[in-house]
Parts: structure tokens; sequence; C-alpha cells
């Protein structure tokens, strides 16, 4: 019996291959616990189809991340802090501020992907790294500056 396999399933195959197994196991297991649909020409296609777009869709969203790199590798922002004594600011900047100075230049990005190389507790110019896809990690210049 030949099935296409809809997630991985340990010791067959990984999703969207066509396996060949015993009927008893695609009938009784595979097709009811949604594993497998039945490899129909219909079903064959279908899955074709979904692995095309899945791909195409793959490949549009590695473009608009090398857009975004090459853009934040090219940003800079100007973070203003309330400072004391010795201009040691009250705190340490975050990377939800920074992510709210990329916003505010219309770079959206989500603050649990901005890491601060260091601690940010004193005026000066910092570096973040931006985890986006893979291994794409472009940096952004942080400046702290004390604030009028």
């Amino acid at each position: 019996m030949k099935v296409i396999l809809k997630e991985d399933v340990e010791k067959l195959g990984s999703a969207g291959e066509l396996v060949d197994v015993k009927p008893g196991y695609g009938r009784n297991y595979l097709i009811p616990q949604a594993k497998a649909v039945l490899a129909t020409e219909g079903a064959i296609r279908h899955y074709n189809n979904m692995q095309r777009e899945a791909e195409l869709r793959a490949e549009l969203t590695a473009e608009a991340a090398k857009e975004l790199a090459q853009q934040l590798e090219a940003t800079s922002v100007t973070i203003p802090v309330t400072v004391g004594e010795d201009d040691k600011i009250h705190g340490t900047v975050t990377n939800i501020q920074i992510a709210e100075a990329l916003e505010e230049r219309d770079i959206l990005i989500d603050r649990r992907k901005i890491k601060v190389d260091q601690d940010i507790k004193t005026l000066g110019e910092y570096t973040a790294t931006v985890s986006l896809l893979g291994d794409l990690n472009p940096k952004v210049k942080v400046w702290v500056v004390k604030e009028d």
C-alpha cells in the first residue's frame, strides 16, 4: 500500500514522502492518526503542488530577509537616556528600547531576536545583533546619548 506522509514518522520517512507500507499499518494506524493519506493520483499531484508553493514561499522569505539584513547593517539608532554622576545611566538599555528605536525608522523587528553583545550601562557606541533567517545575523550600531 502506498501512502504520502503528512508528518515525520520515525523509522519510516519524513513529511511529503511517498512510502510503501503494509496495508494494515496504513489503514489502522497511519491514516486514522492523520499521519498519512492514501497515495492516489490526485493526492500525489496535490502534494507536489504544495511542495512547489512551499519552496517559492521560502525563497521569497529568504530574499526579504537578505534585504532586511542589508538595511539593518546600514542602520544606526540613537537612544537618549537620563544619566547620573560620571555619565552612568539609570538602569540599562534593553533590546526592547532598541526594537522601539528601529520601529521609529519603520523597521519592525521582534525584540526577542535582538541580542546586545554587552550590558549597556554607560554612554557610547555599542553593537546589537539581530537574528534573522538561518545564518543571517546583521549588526546594528546603537548610540547611547545623554537626554536633553
